[in-house]
């Protein structure tokens, strides 16, 4: 089964069909099978890249600049503590000098102090500023980047490819008012399903059975497979498959019939999907010795159900 895929990220709303594989086209793994208009994607992508780039000159310019801007507040860091020192080496001198000049160099050395202790902090400040501000450059460029990814990813998913041999079948939707196929130039949206591509080595009936004949048959009995438009030609095939649980019947409540799937042996060019098909089943051995009389020269009518 393909269906329109789903794009990730902010992209949304229908896309274009601009190329659709043919019904009963045989295809082989890597064959193109849709293709939708990617050029929004693209153009997303690239737009996203450039800004991507941008971020990252943006970032490494800012980690330049505070470089250069630390390496002057430590250098004002430094004349502070020097300043510091030099006024602590004048009060040494306050007991030979006059009283006056004893105060002010008291007042220089407050000032002093207070100044490196502000220069301290606020060299604090401008790194706790600056990692900042380069984080938030660093979150817009992990975006970008993520944007970019998410456009390059949802460009290559616009393209599907078939992954095995096989043949396509376009599936029937609803659309203006009737059911119809899938064409080009037509509006989907994701999750929509568009084609399958059938395996036509290992071709199925799918069929129900009555509740009145589901005892005759088991899993792994061969069967004779009979297409409706090619009755001259027999198919050999087995029960695969067989439910457990019978459904209520479309013809009457009280009936119940049972899902079985028949698998067709070998390939043919003339097994094609949706045909309808009639299958004949022997019963088994065990069925048919409990059907027949005592007396083995009669025939019943019951040896084949």
């Amino acid at each position: 089964m393909v269906t329109v895929p789903r794009l990730t990220g902010s992209a949304s709303g229908p896309m274009v069909i601009v190329h659709l594989a043919r019904a009963g086209t045989v295809v082989k793994p890597g064959d193109s099978l849709v293709e939708f208009d990617r050029a929004a994607q693209i153009k997303t992508s690239h737009d996203r890249q450039a800004e991507y780039r941008d971020f990252i000159e943006q970032i490494n310019k800012k980690r330049a600049d505070q470089t250069a801007a630390r390496a002057k507040d430590e250098t004002d860091v430094v004349q502070a503590e020097h300043a510091s020192k030099r006024a602590e080496l004048d009060m040494l001198d306050n007991d030979l000098i006059a009283p006056i000049k004893a105060e002010q160099n008291k007042l220089v050395l407050e000032e002093a102090r207070a100044k490196l202790a502000q220069v301290r902090q606020t060299f604090d400040l401008k790194r706790r500023s600056a990692t900042a501000d380069l984080r938030i450059l660093e979150i817009q460029r992990d975006r970008a980047l993520n944007a970019w990814k998410h456009a390059e990813t949802n460009a290559e998913k616009m393209r599907i490819v078939s992954p095995i041999d096989g043949l396509v079948v376009l599936k029937t939707i609803w659309k203006s008012g009737a059911f119809g196929e899938m064409q080009e130039g037509e509006e989907v949206r994701g999750g929509q399903p568009i084609l399958e591509v059938v395996d036509t080595s290992m071709m199925r009936v799918r069929t129900r059975i009555s509740q009145a004949d589901v005892e005759y048959v088991r899993v792994g009995q061969p069967a004779r497979i009979t297409l409706d438009s090619y009755p001259s030609r027999p198919f050999a095939g087995r029960l695969d498959q067989l439910s457990v649980i019978g459904t209520t019947s479309g013809l009457s409540s009280r009936v119940r019939t049972f899902l079985a799937v028949f698998t067709i042996d070998g390939a043919d060019p003339h097994l094609l999907p949706d045909l309808s098909a009639a299958v004949e089943v022997d019963p088994p051995p065990e069925v048919v010795q409990a059907f027949r009389p005592a007396d083995s020269g009669s025939k019943n009518a019951h040896d084949k159900k």
